[in-house]
């Protein structure tokens, strides 16, 4: 406890990687994790204690705490270990991971009394309507139920599309919440799409609406959940990767739905893996992690099979549903109409779902009504001003628009370079163009488009997809909105239009992303009685991802992609860390980058490749310089890479932001 006159540490959410001494003033008492508001440059901010003052500043300069929060539990001692902790894996100022922690600036500011407005979930234990499990189902939850209570635990639960895996967890959620009236959940999902129908399926099960965090809430709204999680009142939270970091009072078990999806990571900001941070968060707080997924990534998978991890496998679909059929689509030698990108077979099964009254759904992973626009006559292409990447065009606003920094213009009728007019083709397909292919060809179908750009918010997203559910819709077309977590009970066809979309470039993860991507895709369909169809459009139908989905031989595919992964020394048997270098003048990107690769050391257990220009070189206006770095896993990673990056003092016109296990490498 420190009392009148003693120093403290504050540690402010900012840009700082230490905290500020302070003097406790008369008549307050302050102990580690308190929140306070100190004065700070002009005004006031507020910050939690982080421990003993450092002696730095003088007493006589010292100012004094201004207010003491008390009204909030404090930080325990085990979340400002997990800071401290995320700040250096990260690299990142510990300041800002306080700030995902607190979130708004202003959420306690002014208080000083308990607010009466905090939000009541409404939570009847005595109410929840949990259906009985499979025998199977039923395993795979006393198994997990097994580990409440017990401290630090990890489960990958891994079962196959349909087959009931939210029934087990949820199994798991209801006993963490029975067992200790102050007990608290958190369920981690990727993306807002998916709590929609998680959202509902939740108030079915459990008599109350849990609460959800995520980027469209208001401030306002974020306050108040914010508060109810900090005093507890808040038992059951639903939430994108920044519900993490927040103060939960009594954390019992933490839940991380579709474990392998890449919106996981954060890439601005504080850049870190959700899942990553889950699991080290239950190692600090002492509680049961629960990974799952149909398809694990390859290191949750690697780890359960080296028994870092307990495993739960669910193997078959629950009741009278069956996993779907798959068929190759050969665009080598399927018929084809002229301009048309859906192939005849793939035309007639869509037809034929309908007609039967079920409903189709139609994958293409491009945003927008086609990926460039090309003139006719010259060959020239629009390119985006600022980033080395073509205007996407966008038929329903009209527009060319850049997808990484935003810029658009007018949809031109003259060509800059010859000076021809109206002679421009948008070459290729985007899924505005397939909306309108599908209606030349079912004219009278209900038909809509769900992508980030196409659903401007919350609300239209809830709305496509509860039509969908209701049947008042026959065809969704989407991006990787629609392929994870959804259950439309009427979907038996599902069509992806370029199944080797995702394979092009050099991403080591490209082949593991796109088996994913397409099995969780392929697993919408024919989750009831009625059994589901799968149309992959492919022209490279002897890839091995194609193979091991169309022979449902996921295992296989799993152990040569770890058999590789070690052959090459790559994750999961290294790490790996990224370096960007970008600014405004080239030259000087270059050289910094240089100057970096030249400093490295001479650890053999170490390899740093590259400078080289990024994928991406131009992003925004910055030019882009990338090294990869990958070590032992024995090594220190995040102190090597802290020492090597303060070798070299870039020039105040070049940042050089560096991301620990990357999973872009644009």
């Amino acid at each position: 406890m420190f009392t009148a006159h003693q120093q403290v540490e504050i540690l402010l959410p900012a840009a700082f990687s230490h905290g500020f001494d302070y003097r406790v003033p008369e008549g307050m008492q302050l102990k580690p994790g308190d929140w306070v508001s100190v004065p700070f440059g002009r005004g006031t901010t507020i910050g939690a204690v982080w421990g003993k003052g450092t002696a730095k500043v003088e007493p006589a300069k010292l100012r004094e705490v201004m207010l003491h929060h008390d009204q909030y539990p404090a930080l325990s001692d085990a979340m400002r270990q997990y800071i401290d902790w995320a700040a250096w894996y990260n690299c990142a100022p510990k300041g800002m991971v306080l700030k995902m922690v607190l979130p708004i600036a202003e959420v306690m500011k002014g208080i000083k009394t308990r607010s009466s407005t905090l939000i009541e979930t409404g939570l009847d234990i005595q109410a929840f309507k949990l259906p009985p499990l499979s025998p199977q189902q039923k395993a795979g939850a006393q198994s997990i139920e097994g580990k409440l209570g017990q401290g630090f635990s990890i489960t990958l639960l891994d079962g196959v599309t349909g087959s009931g895996k939210t029934e087990v967890y949820y199994d798991a959620i209801a006993r963490a919440l029975k067992a200790d009236s102050q007990a608290q959940v958190l369920l981690l999902l990727p993306e807002i799409g998916l709590s929609v129908q998680s959202i509902e399926r939740f108030a079915k099960r459990f008599g109350a609406t849990p609460l959800v965090w995520n980027s469209e809430i208001t401030p306002a709204r974020k306050r108040q959940i914010w508060q109810a999680i900090a005093t507890g009142e808040a038992r059951m939270v639903i939430g994108a990767r920044s519900a993490l970091f927040l103060p939960y009072r009594k954390l019992a078990l933490l839940v991380v739905d579709e474990e392998h999806d890449a919106s996981y990571k954060q890439e601005e900001g504080v850049i870190y893996h959700a899942r990553d941070m889950a699991v080290a968060r239950g190692r600090f707080e002492k509680l049961p992690v629960v990974l799952v997924s149909a398809t694990p990534s390859l290191e949750s998978y690697h780890n359960a099979r080296q028994g870092k991890y307990a495993e739960v496998a669910l193997p078959s679909r629950h009741a009278e549903a069956s996993m779907p059929d798959i068929e190759m689509l050969d665009m080598r030698s399927v018929a084809v109409q002229r301009g048309s990108f859906v192939c005849d077979t793939l035309r007639e099964a869509i037809k034929g779902a309908i007609a039967k009254g079920h409903q189709a759904m139609l994958f293409l992973n491009r945003r927008g009504y086609a990926p460039l626009l090309i003139c006719r006559t010259c060959g020239h292409r629009f390119q985006c001003p600022d980033c080395s990447s073509w205007l996407v065009v966008h038929k329903s606003k009209p527009r060319l628009e850049c997808h990484h920094c935003g810029y658009h213009m007018p949809m031109p009728k003259t060509c800059p370079e010859c000076k021809t007019e109206e002679n421009m083709f948008p070459c290729g397909p985007g899924v505005e163009r397939l909306r309108e292919e599908v209606q030349s060809f079912l004219p009278d179908a209900r038909v809509a488009v769900l992508a980030s750009d196409s659903t401007t918010n919350f609300a239209e997203l809830e709305e496509t997809i509860t039509a969908m559910s209701e049947k008042r819709l026959d065809l969704l077309i989407g991006t990787q909105m629609i392929a994870k977590g959804h259950h439309f009970a009427d979907l038996t066809v599902v069509g992806v239009v370029d199944a080797d979309l995702g394979l092009a470039g050099g991403d080591l993860r490209a082949a593991e992303r796109t088996y994913q991507l397409l099995h969780q895709l392929s697993g919408r369909a024919g989750r009831e009685t009625e059994r589901g169809h799968v149309y992959l459009q492919s022209y490279l139908p002897e890839h091995p991802v194609m193979k091991a989905l169309t022979s449902g031989q996921r295992d296989a595919f799993m152990a040569a992609e770890l058999a590789a992964r070690e052959a090459a020394h790559m994750p999961p048997f290294s790490r790996l860390a990224a370096v960007i270098v970008e600014g405004a003048k080239e030259a000087l990107v270059a050289d910094v980058a240089r100057k970096l690769a030249s400093r490295a050391g001479g650890d053999k257990r170490i390899a740093v490749l590259g400078p080289a220009p990024a994928p991406l070189s131009l992003l925004r206006g910055k030019h882009r310089y990338r090294l990869l770095v990958r070590a032992d896993r024995a090594v220190n990673l995040p102190d090597y890479m802290k020492a090597w990056l303060a070798s070299v003092e870039p020039p105040s016109s070049v940042r050089v932001k560096l991301d620990i296990d990357p999973q872009s490498f644009m």
